[in-house]
């Protein structure tokens, strides 16, 4: 477990420096982006072997028909995480796609996992995401959105959303979670 809380707090300090700590805010764009980029690596390392590591321990055993919530949240997440790089409409409709995919996903993972670190994990990254976003609109309040693409851009963009959905669906089956119950 101490190497996930080590990892969840590397994360915290990498994604949180530029908007609570000066020294980091002030730092150029090149150095200060290896910098997190660099520490969100290691994060994202330390959290992996710790969750892998982590002994069960059970806090309340989720309904089985949450799993199918989870799946649908799931696809909602993937949707999101890619839908500033599509050049669609759908982009122009939502400001922080990418943060509301997180917070998706630990919500999805949250409701399927009953187990004290993987309450830890996601929920810490879920509160992560609403301080980020947060932040961030309080930081620059007004936003213009992105100029709209044709909506055949958006289907292309779906059945792209789908096949990575699948994919995920098998790597995890794969490591031995069937997601899909």
């Amino acid at each position: 477990m101490l190497l996930l809380v080590l990892g969840l707090i590397l994360w915290l300090v990498s994604h949180l420096s530029r908007r609570f700590i000066p020294a980091v805010a002030a730092m150029p764009d090149g150095p200060r982006k290896g910098l997190v980029t660099l520490l969100s690596l290691g994060a994202v390392v330390l959290m992996v072997i710790g969750f892998r590591q982590a002994e069960v321990v059970p806090v309340w055993n989720p309904p089985a028909f949450l799993t199918h919530v989870n799946n649908l949240l799931m696809l909602l997440a993937i949707f999101l995480l890619e839908l500033p790089f599509s050049r669609g409409v759908l982009r122009t409709r939502m400001r922080h796609p990418m943060l509301t995919a997180v917070k998706t996903w630990a919500v999805a993972h949250l409701l399927v996992n009953g187990d004290l670190a993987s309450i830890l994990l996601f929920g810490t990254l879920l509160a992560w995401a609403v301080v980020a976003l947060v932040s961030i609109n309080r930081a620059t309040p007004g936003w213009t959105p992105p100029a709209a693409g044709p909506v055949r851009n958006d289907v292309i963009y779906g059945a792209i959303v789908i096949v990575l959905y699948l994919a995920i669906g098998w790597v995890h089956s794969w490591l031995g979670v069937n997601p899909f119950g």
